[in-house]
């Protein structure tokens, strides 16, 4: 109904961000990973919606980035998982990471996601692995580092967070999501074991 909603930031408080569209504040759900890079108040803001209409409530959810809402919409075809907890899904991980994960049914970095025990996880893996190939996984992709276009000080990163025992979505997303608060080797690997141990 909705495909997206352009006005004015008010406020966010967790997941939930206001925007003033002609004097009318709409309350949207969004992932934590959007509203962290949500822009302040009374700056312009575009954001891609979906509307989930029940018998008692309507909510809308929204997105930053196209691929975002694309990534959403496959995960609540999903038998077990709405729209909450799909929005709990792209807050636990970066969505590169979680395609990554997908694509190479990396059951164990998925489940690791708050609200997402392993069964739920392998589900994921089953129902969207065949469609986060290809050109799909380029779409989800393409805006995230990958260890052969990084190279260097991103791809030491990884490699040493993987020696601990993490997996490659895991160790990615951590690097990726860190990146702008390290200017190091030894500050990225540590701004990254941080945001794992959270």
């Amino acid at each position: 109904m909705y495909a997206y909603i352009r006005g004015k930031m008010v406020s966010t408080d967790g997941n939930l961000a206001v925007v003033d569209v002609g004097g009318i504040g709409y309350e949207i759900s969004v992932s934590t990973n959007t509203a962290v890079k949500l822009p302040a108040r009374d700056k312009e803001v575009t954001l891609f919606t979906y509307l989930n209409v029940r018998e008692d409530e309507f909510s809308l959810y929204g997105f930053l980035r196209r691929e975002e809402k694309e990534m959403f919409l496959k995960l609540i075809t999903i038998s077990g998982i709405g729209p909450r907890a799909a929005i709990g899904i792209l807050s636990g991980m970066e969505l590169g990471a979680l395609a990554i994960a997908i694509a190479t049914a990396d059951v164990k970095s998925i489940a690791k996601i708050k609200g997402v025990g392993k069964k739920t996880a392998e589900r994921i893996v089953l129902e969207l692995k065949e469609k986060l190939r290809g050109e799909d996984a380029t779409f989800f992709t393409e805006n995230v580092v990958s260890l052969e276009e990084a190279g260097g000080m991103v791809q030491d990163a990884v490699n040493a967070l993987r020696t601990l025992g993490l997996t490659q979505a895991e160790a990615l997303n951590a690097v990726n999501a860190s990146r702008s608060e390290a200017d190091t080797l030894e500050e990225l690997i540590m701004c990254a074991l941080r945001r794992i141990n959270k």
